[in-house]
């Protein structure tokens, strides 16, 4: 089904929901926009799926599902967090599909590397001792809002509330790759200013690489809930770059 306007599809991060991009959500469609928000099997809504099968391979297969179910065909298609390796997964395989491609202060995988293998390595053997020692070997527990730096309390309160474990599979299974999701016409990277974490790294990387485009926003991590506005109008840029 070709559209003129393209259609946001925007996956939340690790722990999460489809229920954080609400505001965000709400905005595009006010510009007429249209919008998805699924949540990832095992997560949000969908936190009762979860299990020691749902690994990354399951996610990706959650994103093409909807560009697939919904016959998408002129997509922006956004991963927040852990998603970067889920959307760049989705958009290897449905690379015609996708006009824009954006991480918000997400990983940027490379072929045959996991999660793990893109965070500091004292940080990937804490995770693999937690979910050895308390996570029934394949679950790992929410991170609090607090170090995600969110800014408003009852935001972070929700958080808090609303996250749930991450299928552990999801962060350690390897990521499989051809290279087609490099070759999307726009390629964004959007990093959230207040918030360290492990994303600098790609920012850094991709600033000065011609293929990208780089921004900041001047917020914690979960940019959709601090700044919902300021995201929306890179949204809305990606969304023009997206027609031309």
């Amino acid at each position: 089904m070709s559209e003129t306007k393209p259609t946001f599809v925007l996956i939340h991060g690790a722990w999460q929901g489809g229920w954080v991009w609400e505001r965000v959500a709400d905005r595009l469609r006010a510009a007429g926009y249209r919008v998805h928000t699924p949540s990832l099997t095992g997560l949000g809504d969908r936190a009762h799926l979860a299990g020691p099968e749902v690994d990354l391979g399951t996610h990706i297969a959650d994103v093409v599902s909807v560009i697939d179910h919904h016959e998408l065909d002129n997509v922006v298609l956004c991963g927040h967090s852990y998603a970067g390796m889920v959307v760049a997964g989705a958009a290897d395989k449905r690379a015609d599909k996708i006009k824009s491609l954006v991480f918000l202060d997400a990983f940027v995988p490379t072929a045959g590397k996991s999660l793990l293998d893109l965070q500091p390595p004292e940080m990937a053997a804490k995770m693999h001792a937690e979910v050895k020692d308390q996570g029934q070997g394949w679950r790992i527990k929410p991170l609090p809002a607090s170090y995600f730096r969110v800014a408003n309390p009852e935001d972070a309160a929700r958080i808090d509330r609303q996250s749930v474990d991450q299928p552990f599979g999801a962060m350690s299974q390897k990521a499989e790759l051809t290279g087609a999701w490099e070759k999307i016409p726009h390629l964004a990277y959007i990093k959230a200013g207040g918030h360290k974490g492990p994303f600098s790294q790609f920012q850094d990387r991709l600033r000065n690489d011609p293929r990208w485009q780089v921004f900041e926003i001047p917020c914690g991590h979960n940019v959709m809930l601090d700044m919902p506005d300021a995201l929306t109008g890179v949204f809305l840029h990606c969304a023009a770059q997206a027609v031309k």
